[in-house]
């Protein structure tokens, strides 16, 4: 097994990679601006409904909604990352990128980085209509916000990328991913908060991580920079990101050998 490369090698190799799938990502502006699409229509064709119902204690319907649209971008987008690989795979790219001197973690971590940048930019574009179709938040509240998506991005890509090491053909991974992000999105209050649905359903939904992360930035978009639910969604995405990052990396390494 090859030493592990010093932290300024690590840097360096990290730069070079998440360079190389930006500039693809620059390249193409259907992919920077469609993957906001989703949530774009959301806020159009759904925000609407809610203007004066009293769905929290705390802020207004933009407030509610505007942040679990944040996270449905980053839940959806992030979680399809993954298909990159599986294409690359198939036209032996990976294989081509593993015999280089690049280390193996700068590969994961250059491409995630490369996502959550592009998901923070589309989530300033998604918060930039927001602000004209009605949302008044807090900056600080909007900028923490934008940090729990880059967060979100990492956990999720990463996992997605690890699922796509272990598939073959896009048909494969594509049910996958669809089978557990539409739960996740239900479970998690993205729409609505799972506190206005029956008991059963708000209990199960707090097994579900998405949830505290969720509460958390509508917490920030009122203000509550001291509110439990904030301390617990920085703690929840955190971790996750952590043991997300831990196991793609191994995936990696283990696919590699």
């Amino acid at each position: 097994m090859p030493p592990p490369p010093s932290p300024a090698a690590f840097l360096s190799d990290t730069a070079l990679i998440f360079g190389r799938y930006a500039r693809q990502t620059l390249r193409s502006r259907i992919q920077m601006l469609f993957g906001v699409l989703m949530p774009l229509l959301y806020l159009l064709f759904f925000g609407p409904l809610l203007t004066g119902l009293p769905l929290a204690s705390q802020g207004s319907s933009w407030q509610l909604l505007v942040p679990g649209l944040l996270l449905q971008l980053a839940l959806f987008g992030a979680s399809f990352c993954g298909f990159g690989i599986v294409v690359e795979k198939q036209y032996g790219v990976v294989e081509r990128m593993r015999v280089t001197p690049v280390s193996r973690p700068a590969l994961l971590l250059g491409r995630v980085l490369r996502d959550a940048a592009l998901f923070v930019f589309q989530s300033v574009l998604l918060v930039l209509a927001a602000l004209v179709m009605g949302l008044r938040a807090p900056l600080p509240g909007i900028l923490i916000g934008f940090a729990f998506v880059a967060v979100l991005t990492v956990a999720l890509g990463s996992l997605s990328y690890a699922l796509a090491l272990r598939v073959s053909t896009p048909q494969e991974f594509g049910p996958v991913v669809n089978a557990l992000t539409l739960p996740a999105m239900l479970l998690s209050g993205l729409m609505l908060p799972m506190t206005l649905g029956p008991k059963w359903l708000d209990v199960l939904s707090h097994f579900m991580p998405f949830r505290y992360l969720v509460d958390a930035v509508r917490a920030a978009f009122v203000g509550a920079y001291t509110s439990p639910d904030l301390l617990r969604g920085v703690l929840v995405a955190a971790g996750f990101a952590v043991l997300s990052v831990v196991l793609c990396a191994r995936t990696f390494r283990g696919s590699a050998a």
